[in-house]
């Protein structure tokens, strides 16, 4: 059975904390590959159109063979759900055992998913500490087993790791935030990446 990895989100742009959360994961627990889904219509947040983050994404990854991008959300309409996403995939890749990429923040929330106590069973789950926010890893574990508790309330049973990665602070809104200011990013996402920001005047205030 191989093992892959699904790494959902916004990607509004993909930056370089991302792809060393996705590379490491690729290591810690040798997965075949890193899927990387970007969210079509994100619950609670504005994003650039799907066309600019998907591009990006492309650039971002060509040149390691263990990612790839799956556009499995471009034609679904409503809210993007992250079941779903694991439903539709698990179709083109039987066999498999899923882990599912996810920062610390975003792993609190878990158990306010749609269907999130299916969808905790469902994978592994391997957790990007918080990066800005100062917590140690211990901390960072502790957060993770009140998640960890919430769930067996309901007896719902979870696998998850914390990915063991160097704390790099840098965000996909600091990144909007130096655009909009006119100052630099690069080193901050790859240079296609920042091309590409610049060639489409994505972020900046004459963005459309």
């Amino acid at each position: 059975m191989q093992q892959l990895a699904i790494f959902g989100g916004t990607f509004d742009p993909i930056h370089c904390g991302h792809l060393l959360v996705a590379e490491r994961a690729l290591h810690q627990v040798s997965l075949k590959k890193v899927i990387w889904v970007p969210s079509l219509n994100p619950l609670y947040k504005q994003a650039a159109l799907f066309e600019h983050r998907a591009a990006m994404l492309q650039l971002a990854i060509e040149d390691n063979p263990a990612f790839t991008v799956s556009l499995v959300e471009a034609n679904r309409s409503g809210t993007s759900y992250a079941i779903n996403t694991l439903i539709d995939l698990s179709a083109s890749y039987p066999n498999t055992h899923w882990y599912w990429i996810v920062g610390l923040d975003t792993f609190q929330t878990l158990p306010r998913w749609y269907r999130g106590h299916e969808l905790a069973q469902m994978c592994d789950w391997l957790i990007a500490p918080r990066l800005l926010g100062g917590e140690t890893i211990t901390q960072s574990k502790l957060i993770c087993k009140q998640v960890e508790e919430q769930l067996k309330e309901q007896s719902h049973i979870i696998h998850w790791q914390l990915l063991d990665i160097p704390l790099v602070g840098v965000s996909s809104s600091l990144i909007r935030k130096f655009c909009r200011e006119c100052q630099s990013i690069r080193y901050l996402v790859p240079e296609s990446v920042r091309s590409y920001i610049t060639n489409n005047n994505l972020y900046s205030n004459k963005s459309e």
